[in-house]
């Protein structure tokens, strides 16, 4: 009786700590006026929290649950720089490839026509590309496709320096398609997601539409959210006109992926883990270190990033993204095995003028505080 007592005391005090917590995650959303919030945080390599709060939809106001998936925007480039690490792997791709010779035409930088852009430049955005001429098709880059190539090009030369920049990774979901003899979508869903057991992918149509959060972007004049229905266009036109090896950017390799919070809290346990979880290898320890690795001074590796400004005493490596009113985050720390998932579909005055999220930082501090500190 006095086991079973003393169990009691125990199970209801986490249930009050886990009501408190989402009280406070409640408070933050309020803050930021949020249509929804996922999350999943991961302690000891072990997932151990996941919660959904809000809505999944404004119309039907139907509640957010925490296996609905979300275009997570920019974390996606992370499964590209995955896919072409095991391409590596497999002996079919090396990192130091001149980009033209993989892609097919012409990828110079105009003043330094000398200087090879290497697969490796893409993957750290050190390749002196830029998006100023769009970076929905590879054409702007193409010199055959577009008069004005040269301006995708930055002043410095390439490998002297960084800029975000999403061509490189739609570059890179096409060379994976080239290299790999498996259109992109299909590739990540049958060498990443499939293996580790994970429901998600690029394409629109291979998911179950019913399960997809609505993306809210806020219209300041209107003092509304406006449906993005932009985020989850099928573009089934253009995937029926399909060139292999060039039309990889419809599927956004840059930031198409759709997946839940708690299944992108596996992906990046088995990043946490160098590479591997359950028993399941997906890419070697070597490559998952090295992605892990700065190459710029900005912590920024390959499609990883390590920051401590998220948490000032914590070291921690991941990737964040905004995209069509989404923000997401995905940080972990490979030595103390934690990490932690937060994805909002839509949020009020969360971004600043440098276009750092303020409401997901705020979300993770809370939870690494509770959960995880």
């Amino acid at each position: 009786m006095k086991y079973l007592l003393i169990l009691l005391l125990l199970f209801s005090g986490k249930l009050c700590s886990q009501s408190t917590l989402e009280t406070e995650l409640e408070a933050i959303m309020e803050k930021y006026e949020a249509v929804g919030l996922s999350v999943a945080v991961v302690k000891k390599g072990k997932l151990i929290y996941q919660q959904a709060l809000g809505r999944k939809d404004l119309v039907t106001n139907e509640p957010l649950q925490s296996d609905h998936i979300f275009r997570i925007a920019s974390i996606s480039k992370s499964f590209s720089s995955t896919s072409v690490m095991q391409l590596v792997e497999a002996g079919k791709l090396n990192l130091q490839d001149d980009v033209s010779e993989l892609i097919g035409f012409r990828v110079r930088h105009p003043k330094f026509p000398d200087k090879v852009i290497t697969l490796k430049m893409l993957l750290s955005h050190t390749s002196s590309i830029n998006d100023s001429q769009g970076y929905f098709t590879l054409d702007p880059l193409n010199p055959k496709q577009n008069p004005e190539w040269v301006k995708c090009y930055n002043d410095y030369a390439p490998g002297e320096g960084y800029q975000y920049c999403n061509l490189n990774f739609n570059l890179v979901g096409a060379i994976i398609e080239k290299y790999s003899d498996e259109r992109f979508d299909q590739y990540v869903r049958n060498h990443v997601l499939v293996p580790l057991g994970l429901y998600g992918g690029y394409c629109v149509d291979s998911l179950d539409s019913e399960k997809f959060a609505g993306i809210y972007e806020h219209n300041a004049e209107e003092e509304e959210y406006v449906l993005s229905e932009g985020a989850y266009h099928p573009r089934r036109e253009i995937i029926r006109n399909y060139t292999m090896g060039y039309t990889a950017p419809v599927f956004s390799p840059t930031g198409g992926m759709k997946i839940s919070a708690p299944d992108l809290a596996r992906y990046m346990t088995m990043h946490m883990k160098g590479g591997k979880l359950n028993g399941t290898r997906i890419i070697s320890k070597k490559h998952a270190r090295l992605m892990q690795t700065p190459v710029s001074d900005n912590g920024y590796g390959l499609a990883l990033r390590k920051t401590t400004m998220l948490i000032p005493s914590e070291e921690l490596i991941g990737h964040t993204g905004a995209a069509y009113g989404l923000h997401s985050s995905m940080f972990f720390h490979p030595k103390k095995k934690f990490g932690i998932i937060a994805i909002t579909n839509g949020c009020h005055g969360c971004v600043d003028e440098s276009w750092r999220n303020l409401m997901l930082p705020e979300v993770t501090r809370l939870l690494y505080e509770e959960l995880v500190k």
